[in-house]
């Protein structure tokens, strides 16, 4: 038996179960569900600094919409945020890498 104690997306359970294993699971509420997003994020962004699949960064978007409308934001909302402040502070299409402020 495999201990996983972490989250995991709503269809994990019904494809392990097609493979012939059993699965227990339990839902989580608001406050835990919040704080395993978080750890799911940290999760999918260390996958990803490991190997860099373009897969990692979808799976990073997913929990930022899941974290998002935790805290009542659509992906709308958060796509404006996100525009609002690449016009006020820009983005990082010019690669700028500061060295010092004097």
């Amino acid at each position: 038996m495999a201990i996983y104690n972490k989250l995991v997306r709503d269809n994990i359970p019904h494809i392990i179960e097609t493979k012939g294993n059993l699965s227990s699971t339990k839902q989580l509420d608001e406050k835990s569900y919040f704080l395993s997003l978080q750890e799911k994020l940290q999760e999918e962004t260390e996958e990803y600094l490991e190997d860099t699949n373009p897969e990692e960064l979808a799976d990073i978007l997913e929990v930022v919409y899941a974290l998002a409308a935790c805290q009542n934001l659509s992906i709308a909302d958060l796509e404006a945020m996100r525009l609002a402040k690449r016009k006020e502070r820009g983005g990082f299409d010019k690669r700028v890498y500061l060295i010092s402020v004097d």
